[in-house]
């Protein structure tokens, strides 16, 4: 509950901040939270909600929130098992429209009354229909061992609001570096997908996999951080609406 204050305490610090700013907020539903190719809500639905702040300058601020499941039905006591995920971030944008766009920043990932919090650092790059990513933790899920993780994408827009998406990512480091049965070992996580736009709600169904072979993954156990073949569908609307 206090994260969710500092939260809403960030969105009314941005709303009151100087002119020539915009500040916006995304809802999604999805029926699997997918992040990097491995579940993080035992292949269950997810609410995610984000609130950003952006200034004419480039430089934005915000927080985005989620429901996990870490634990699933296991009744381990030692197993954490926060509720929910926060992560607050801000960085710099910039670029010519129509150009060459890049991206830095920094995010915070937290979780509720566990010592999992990471700091990661990223670079972007976008160009037309193609972008990509290239993030690094010098302490991935409080583990003192490194991680990085790389990743290209592809948005191909189509007549009538249609698009095709295309995802790959390589994650590797010395938190990956063990062997099966430890953390697990460097993979590639990638996807694929349709996406439409209806009004002010964006729909995406995707097939998402990775490389991992069941009992890679240390942590995985029945759907929890199931890293197996799927397929993830999600809404989302962005506020405040324009017309459109």
């Amino acid at each position: 509950m206090r994260k969710v204050r500092i939260l809403a305490a960030l969105g009314l610090l941005a709303a009151a901040t100087a002119a020539n700013a915009e500040v916006s907020s995304t809802w999604t539903l999805t029926n699997d939270y997918d992040f990097r190719g491995i579940t993080q809500s035992a292949k269950d639905p997810a609410v995610q909600a984000s609130l950003d702040y952006a200034h004419e300058s480039g430089w934005y601020i915000g927080g985005w929130a989620s429901n996990v499941d870490f634990c699933g039905d296991d009744a381990d006591p030692d197993c954490l098992d926060p509720s929910y995920e926060l992560d607050l971030y801000t960085g710099f944008s910039g670029g010519e429209e129509g150009g060459l766009g890049w991206d830095v920043g920094l995010v915070y990932y937290t979780y509720e009354e566990s010592d999992l919090n990471y700091p990661e650092i990223y670079g972007k790059l976008n160009y037309g229909m193609f972008s990509g990513a290239l993030f690094y933790s010098n302490d991935y899920v409080n583990s003192s061992e490194n991680a990085f993780y790389i990743s290209g994408d592809v948005s191909v827009p189509l007549p009538q609001n249609f698009s095709i998406t295309a995802h790959a990512g390589y994650s590797f480091g010395d938190f990956w570096d063990g062997p099966p049965g430890d953390s697990g070992s460097d993979y590639l996580d990638y996807s694929v997908g349709v996406g439409y736009t209806v009004g002010h709600f964006d729909l995406a169904l995707k097939y998402v996999d990775t490389s991992l072979d069941d009992g890679d993954f240390a942590f995985s156990r029945d759907d929890v951080f199931n890293s197996e073949g799927r397929v993830v569908f999600s809404v989302a609307t962005t506020f405040p609406w324009g017309e459109k």
